[in-house]
């Protein structure tokens, strides 16, 4: 632990989970993720909830208009670009729109935004991962943006301290949940699993944030807990890593943990691929 937030340490009370007061997560997000699994919904239910928040409503409109779908002809309205994207890539674009506005202002803050981008990279890389197999890109890209809701969430809480130990941490990733357990008496990992239950989401999301820095079992099936795994060091080493000194992965490392047929359909250069995630994360940034 860096010696700044040594000295503070006496100083922090640890405070137990119930008595923390977290901003609520946007239910027009909340909503669209249990809807739009319903084989039944129909697209005007869709378009009715999102609209019901007009500020929501208009980032979704310009997000699906913007470079990350590249739509042949722009919507004119929320109908049109829902019925172009689809009820699950709905899912995705709300997803990233309620997390955003979950961290409102705080994306100001360089630390706040370093955490931020890294998991649309991890988003972004897991849909590559998944288009290349036979898992749901959708859902990939879904558990991507969630994957780190529960270091966003730390950020908040006390974003000076975390903000100092992201900047002076210089070990691997993993390591830097002992450190948050020193801080907060909790790790990013078990903030995101409470996050997901209180906000009574899917519980393949649990498992996601709960695990993803879990180490993986040799001849582990290739599933969606390992995928968001790799995509989250793969976003570190294409330089979407959370924290500055994070210590990576080399790439052709993580390259040989993907199965082989996927491997054949994913870029093998590192370098392209963060060209492709920086271009689809500026839109995202933009809208």
């Amino acid at each position: 632990m860096p010696e700044q937030l040594e000295a503070r340490k006496d100083k922090m009370t640890k405070m137990p989970w119930a008595h923390l007061r977290l901003p609520p997560f946007p239910q027009v997000a909340v909503r669209v993720l249990q809807l739009a699994n319903n084989e039944n919904v129909q697209l005007h239910q869709l378009s009715d909830l999102v609209g019901s928040d007009p500020a929501f409503a208009s980032e979704v409109l310009t997000i699906a208009n913007s470079a990350l779908y590249s739509p042949r002809f722009p919507a004119k309205n929320l109908l049109q670009a829902i019925a172009v994207l689809g009820a699950h890539n709905l899912q995705g674009l709300c997803l990233t729109v309620g997390v955003r506005a979950y961290l409102g202002r705080s994306l100001s803050q360089p630390s706040m935004r370093a955490i931020w981008r890294h998991n649309l990279a991890c988003a972004l890389i897991a849909e590559q991962l998944a288009a290349a197999g036979s898992l749901d890109r959708d859902t990939a890209y879904t558990c991507g943006v969630m994957h780190d809701v529960g270091r966003l969430a730390l950020s908040v809480i006390r974003p000076k301290e975390y903000g100092l130990l992201l900047g002076k941490h210089d070990g691997p990733s993993s390591s830097i949940l002992q450190c948050e357990r020193d801080l907060f008496g909790w790790d990013h990992c078990e903030t995101g699993r409470q996050l997901v239950a209180g906000w009574k989401l899917s519980a393949e999301f649990e498992d996601i944030v709960a695990g993803h820095h879990s180490p993986q079992d040799e001849g582990e099936p290739w599933g969606m807990p390992v995928l968001i795994n790799v995509s989250c060091r793969m976003a570190d080493t294409a330089g979407f890593a959370a924290f500055p000194g994070c210590m990576v992965t080399p790439f052709t490392e993580l390259l040989g943990e993907i199965p082989a047929l996927e491997r054949k359909r994913f870029p093998g250069d590192v370098g392209a691929l963060a060209t492709e995630v920086s271009a689809k994360i500026s839109a995202i940034e933009a809208a």
